[in-house]
């Protein structure tokens, strides 16, 4: 199992950018599937993207396609979550998550989740 710890959450202002990071310690990180999930205030957690074993291989939340980007580095042992274009409704915590199947099914891929990082984006 790998431990998750999510940063680079922030204030930023409608339109603008913001780059997510997700360092997982623990062995054999490309052996697992990575993603990302969002819960905002009042609603359950959703998910918004996944990326496969290699990097290879992506896919999203149609509520973020054409604005986020994920990515891995297997070297460094990261996940990566540039998100631009945002919108308000795009605040809340984040969470990185890693999981060992890769089905486009998000509640079956991701098995285990990092704390949060805040995401809030004004008007």
């Amino acid at each position: 199992q790998v431990q998750l710890v999510e940063s680079g959450g922030g204030l930023v202002q409608a339109g603008g950018s913001l780059r997510l990071s997700c360092a997982a310690t623990g062995r054999n990180f490309a052996t697992y599937v990575m993603g990302w999930f969002r819960q905002a205030p009042g609603k359950e957690r959703e998910f918004v993207a996944g990326i496969n074993w290699s990097g290879d291989m992506t896919y999203y939340a149609d509520s973020v396609k054409g604005r986020f980007t994920i990515s891995r580095d297997n070297n460094k042992n990261t996940v990566y979550l540039q998100m631009d274009s945002l919108k308000p409704e795009d605040t809340a915590v984040y969470y990185c998550a890693s999981g060992r199947r890769w089905s486009y099914t998000p509640q079956f891929d991701f098995d285990s989740y990092g704390q949060g990082t805040q995401v809030t984006v004004s008007t």
